[in-house]
């Protein structure tokens, strides 16, 4: 279906019902609902961060999380997928760091459907900001690539479109543009018993003797510090818990033990514990739009705006991580099984841990800036 509104909010608001109604079942099954995957490419929602130029709406950062922090009440796994291809095209869009054919190219993809995600992480490499070659390697055979490696972590799975993926050319980390139904792209699923996000279909790929033309080398050139990623990460995680407080909320009103015979919504201690949920969500929120709001692609603002982003990505995460716990105590022992979704609120939010800056890196990082280092 092709959604009319031009309102990035309110498409984001539309297909988080869809993702919710499909999300438990999802979850059960740890697979990415085909449902959500076709309303996704034709819901024209990939089109958010895409440059007015290529049919987009141009989105800012700021519209992109609240949207964002909508989708991921409906349902973290299908928020992340959304995510990685609006992170690599706000990314871009900004710095220009691609060749303009192959950027073209991709964005002209992207305005027509198709999902994309980076694909660096490996077994033994673990995440690539830590530094390191990869094992995963390209060989050079006339104009031809000839692409063979391992990678995991790929979310989106065999819903993507377009890979771009990390690889050792001799002596160096190179990113090479891979379509994703070319021969030798293999699929192993992996994912889907994780702990946390289990229907991302964040599954291990496999290249086989992968051929692309060397023109598919991305040259990266203006490479900068990221300022999407992190903050696409931060709303996903902070949308899951507002998702939690809502139906937390509705629970609360709806839950009615015989031997209280009223709403447990009516007890004090319930009413404080929600009222604590609230203050620490939207606290979180507010700091995390306003530093979105900071950034308008200004280059000369780039790497004094790093530090608030870890800020605001440290305080979603914890957040979410108190708050999912709270949600699960206010429900009670009920909370624990799978017909209330308080225990995958709970899981999906731990994910939110790995995703860098993350931890004492991120406090170490406001730290620095706060002593002028």
């Amino acid at each position: 279906m092709i959604y009319a509104t031009t309102d990035s909010l309110e498409l984001a608001k539309t297909l988080a019902k869809t993702f919710n109604d499909n999300a438990a079942e999802a979850d059960r099954k740890g697979a990415f609902p085909q449902t959500d995957a076709q309303v996704i490419k034709s819901s024209g929602i990939l089109k958010l961060t895409l440059p007015e130029i290529y049919g987009g709406f141009g989105a800012s950062l700021q519209e992109t999380i609240e949207a964002q922090l909508e989708l991921a009440k409906g349902s973290g796994s299908s928020a992340l997928v959304v995510a990685m291809t609006h992170s690599i095209v706000g990314h871009e869009r900004e710095c220009l760091s691609w060749q303009k054919e192959i950027r073209d190219a991709l964005f002209e993809k992207v305005a027509n459907g198709s999902l994309i995600n980076s694909s660096a992480s490996e077994p033994r490499l673990g995440s690539p900001s830590r530094g390191g070659l990869p094992d995963s390697y390209a060989q050079q055979d006339g104009d031809q690539l000839i692409i063979n490696g391992h990678k995991n972590w790929v979310t989106g799975g065999e819903h993507l479109d377009q890979l771009l993926v990390k690889v050792r050319l001799e002596d160096a980390a190179v990113t090479v543009w891979i379509p994703a139904n070319t021969e030798g792209v293999r699929w192993e699923k992996t994912w889907g018993e994780s702990l946390s996000l289990r229907a991302s279909d964040s599954h291990d790929l496999y290249l086989e003797n992968v051929t692309v033309s060397k023109e598919n080398i991305l040259q990266e050139t203006n490479s900068k510090p990221l300022i999407w990623f992190p903050m696409l990460m931060a709303a996903t995680y902070l949308g899951i818990a507002l998702g939690a407080r809502d139906d937390i909320v509705q629970y609360a009103k709806e839950r009615v033990p015989t031997a209280l015979g009223k709403a447990i919504a009516t007890l004090p201690k319930i009413q404080r514990q929600i009222g604590e949920m609230e203050v620490t969500l939207e606290s979180a929120r507010t700091y995390l739009l306003y530093v979105a709001s900071l950034w308008q692609g200004q280059e000369d603002k780039r790497q004094a705006l790093l530090p608030k982003i870890a800020a605001a990505k440290h305080l979603a995460v914890e957040a979410a991580l108190e708050a999912t716990d709270k949600a699960l105590r206010i429900a009670g022992g009920a909370a624990i099984d799978k017909h209330l979704p308080f225990e995958r609120y709970f899981r999906d939010v731990r994910a939110g841990i790995m995703h860098p800056p993350s931890g004492d890196t991120a406090l170490e990082i406001v730290g620095r800036s706060s002593l002028g280092l």
